[in-house]
């Protein structure tokens, strides 16, 4: 990773050549394409230098392609169509213009698209001197830096994640509970996919999801890394009872201090999806100011003898069919996490 520099660049081709390999030259500029593939066989006049990017028609550019890889040509100045689905063992040096401009991910990707055969493989990574590059552009490059060892995908993922941070997908402005997210759901079909390769059954989940309308997050204000808020929301995400709720509380007072409300909230809503899994519901949501619950079955006596109390007489209806639902009125948007829990335990006393 390095300031361009056209000379080192040019002798780092002509150091490939000599030893009978090829080379990609990542220019992502499809404007002046044909000017820069011009001005790198006035540098190396012996070299054969082509060009290909994503605007040639698919003729056109196959024609190149094939005749790089029978190799025609020395140089292939190309965009970022290389990014993917090509394996050529012979192109062991790479050099990539502007890389501030591309995403951690990508060059990784890119990065892969030499050293494929049992030859020492050179990418020269290089940004421009003469711009001024942000603060997230300095730390993708960093990252790209440091992980070279074979392996470092999952490390490049986190620290991506890390650069750009989740975006709103973990933000107070998503209603509901981090289940959707997609990580615990991840590890669990791991666990699952060991457990079936080692010939042990896997136990059946009683999740259960929650979409309501409360503000359920945790401040950056409250834990300012983002590493960390990412565990924490996995942590929560897996709370099932009191005990693991209590344990995880007295560990962010001890590391953070109180718990402001929508961290509480969001252990709230774990609580409650995991009494709702073990009392057989599936799904619940808000709308039209009512709680609804999705059932997998509706035992009919048990909803007569809840609607027969007294706290839920006229607030409390029943849709039998493929998926029965029970809805409850809610009585106080600001205790809406309350009054489901309340309704579960009711459910499971039953």
């Amino acid at each position: 990773v390095m300031e361009y520099d056209e000379e080192i660049c040019v002798q780092a081709c002509l150091r490939e050549i000599s030893r009978g390999g090829q080379i990609f030259w990542l220019y992502n500029k499809t404007a002046d394409i044909d000017s820069k593939a011009a001005h790198l066989k006035s540098l190396m006049p012996d070299t054969r230098v082509v060009y290909a990017h994503g605007k040639m028609s698919e003729n056109q550019m196959e024609k190149i392609v094939e005749s790089f890889i029978k190799g025609e040509a020395d140089i292939l100045v190309c965009t970022t169509i290389i990014e993917s689905g090509v394996d050529m063992p012979n192109v062991n040096t790479m050099i990539v213009e502007d890389a501030e401009k591309f995403g951690l991910s990508q060059l990784y990707q890119i990065k892969g698209r030499v050293g494929r055969s049992d030859r020492q493989a050179y990418a020269y990574i290089t940004y421009n001197p003469n711009k001024e590059m942000n603060s997230d552009a300095r730390k993708r490059l960093m990252a790209i830096r440091e992980f070279t060892e074979l392996g470092s995908g999952v490390k490049i993922a986190l620290r991506d994640l890390e650069v750009r941070g989740a975006g709103n997908l973990l933000g107070a402005e998503q209603s509901g509970h981090m289940h959707e997210v997609g990580y615990d759901m991840y590890m669990k079909l791991l666990e699952e996919a060991v457990l079936e390769a080692r010939g042990v059954p896997a136990a059946p989940r009683a999740d259960c999801s929650a979409d309501l309308a409360v503000a359920a997050s945790i401040p950056d204000s409250y834990i300012p890394a983002q590493e960390q808020r990412m565990d924490i929301y996995r942590r929560i995400a897996l709370i099932r009872t009191e005990e693991q709720a209590d344990d995880l509380t007295d560990e962010l007072i001890d590391r953070f201090g109180d718990p402001p409300p929508g961290v509480n909230t969001l252990i709230q809503v774990a609580l409650l999806r995991g009494e709702a899994g073990r009392a057989g519901i599936t799904d619940i949501s808000q709308k039209n100011g009512r709680l609804i619950f999705v059932m997998k079955d509706l035992d009919v006596q048990t909803l007569l003898d809840l609607c027969s109390r007294e706290e839920y007489k006229g607030i409390l209806k029943a849709e039998p069919g493929d998926k029965p639902t029970v809805s409850l009125k809610i009585i106080s948007r600001s205790r809406i996490t309350d009054q489901a829990r309340k309704f579960v335990r009711s459910l499971e006393k039953e």
